[in-house]
């Protein structure tokens, strides 16, 4: 699986950054680079869902001619 986009970015509100394409895990003592290819296997794995589904959400937003849930009339209300 290949690194995701962004050479620097932090993946949601994880301490995982992404660094130069490079996972790093960051906290207040300081970084650790990380090592393990299963684990980073993941991280990148997750790090293109949350790109895919940011994707999404954006190409969404963009289509104003449909009308949204909030828009559309409720039929079957109350008598």
């Amino acid at each position: 699986m290949s690194a995701p986009t962004p050479s620097s970015a932090q993946l949601a509100q994880s301490p995982a950054v992404l660094r130069a394409g490079r996972w790093w895990l960051v906290g207040d003592a300081g970084s650790v680079p990380l090592s393990d290819p299963a684990f980073i296997t993941v991280l990148n794995g997750f790090a293109e869902a949350l790109s895919a589904a940011d994707r999404t959400v954006t190409a969404l937003r963009v289509r104003p001619d449909e009308p949204s849930a909030a828009s559309v009339p409720r039929t079957g209300g109350r008598r």
